[in-house]
């Protein structure tokens, strides 16, 4: 179940009642008259089954509440209702498979900004996955997999191409492109003053039982890893699995391989570079495409097999 509250001008308060008496997956509903203060209006709040949830908030914002007042919506741990129970079993569908487009827009929207928060996690996850190279160590490098934050803007890239959401693309693609670039040159900057400072033996990177060289080995499984990662990411965010989302990242060798070409540069391997920036160019658009092939079947669903759900305003950014 989602909790969604929604404060309103008073003179929409009975049309957001109706809309929410309407739908058979509300229950819960609560009428504050007045207590909005900022925006001023009243307060309705009600419980919504997940699979219903998509239908409230499009009719929601087609009455401009997102404007002219505000809507939001968070999940339940637990309810302990009768009516509640009623709520989920009369809504149409499975709530593990609704998707709730404006919460997807909001949650790959938060991750898909270049901040220095990204730009930190994205250059230590950079620097693990040197020491993870120069090391010959496997777990360091599982260890940078899990750190690097690039699916957040993936994702929203695939969202944002979905639903045409061109400014949600745009942002995302800033944080890739400014963010793995600014990343790989701290780290090369890194692997350069341990060199000089003798922290690693250049005969462990090209040693012939280097254990961590299937980072920059590119090949169909490349892409074919890419590719399943990207649908369980995808089906992880909209099902609201986020567990899912650790074998995700563990999954892809995309911030591994950025750490090894900056590594294989200041080496003077460019072969070792090319492959390696090859890998990270193939993980990211298997990602992406994959991500876009899981979503785009729903939405169409979502937006031609019921009119009043159809996503129009979604599309509309």
């Amino acid at each position: 179940m989602l909790h969604l509250r929604i404060v309103c001008p008073p003179e929409r308060t009975e049309a957001v009642i109706g809309v929410l008496r309407a739908e058979a997956g509300a229950t819960h509903l609560v009428l504050l008259p007045g207590a909005g203060l900022d925006p001023v209006g009243d307060v309705v709040e009600a419980d919504v089954a997940r699979e219903a949830a998509d239908a409230v908030l499009t009719r929601l914002c087609e009455m401009r509440l997102d404007h002219e007042g505000a809507i939001t919506l968070e999940t339940i741990d637990t309810s302990l209702s009768d009516a509640a129970d009623r709520a989920e079993e009369n809504a149409p569908g499975d709530g593990a498979d609704a998707v709730v487009w404006e919460e997807l827009i909001a949650r790959t929207g938060e991750e898909s900004r270049l901040t220095t928060t990204f730009q930190w996690f994205i250059t230590l996850a950079c620097l693990l996955a040197a020491v993870g190279v120069v090391t010959d160590s496997p777990v360091t490098i599982v260890g940078a997999m899990v750190v690097g934050p690039e699916f957040g803007p993936l994702a929203a890239i695939a969202v944002g191409l979905v639903l045409r959401r061109w400014d949600l693309v745009r942002r995302a693609a800033l944080a890739v492109g400014v963010g793995f670039p600014l990343a790989m040159v701290v780290t090369a900057g890194a692997a350069a003053l341990g060199e000089t400072g003798g922290l690693f033996d250049r005969e462990v990177f090209n040693g012939a039982e280097h254990q961590v060289d299937f980072v920059y080995q590119v090949g169909p499984f490349s892409l074919i890893v890419a590719l399943l990662a990207g649908a369980a990411g995808m089906l992880a965010l909209t099902s609201a699995k986020s567990a899912a989302l650790v074998g995700v990242f563990i999954s892809v060798t995309t911030v591994p391989a950025a750490g090894y070409a900056a590594v294989a540069v200041v080496l003077g391997d460019w072969g070792k570079a090319l492959e390696s920036s090859a890998q990270l160019a193939v993980n990211l658009v298997g990602i992406v495409v994959a991500a876009v092939l899981v979503l785009l079947p729903r939405y169409r669903r979502n937006r031609f097999s019921s009119p009043e759900a159809g996503g129009r305003p979604l599309a509309a950014g």
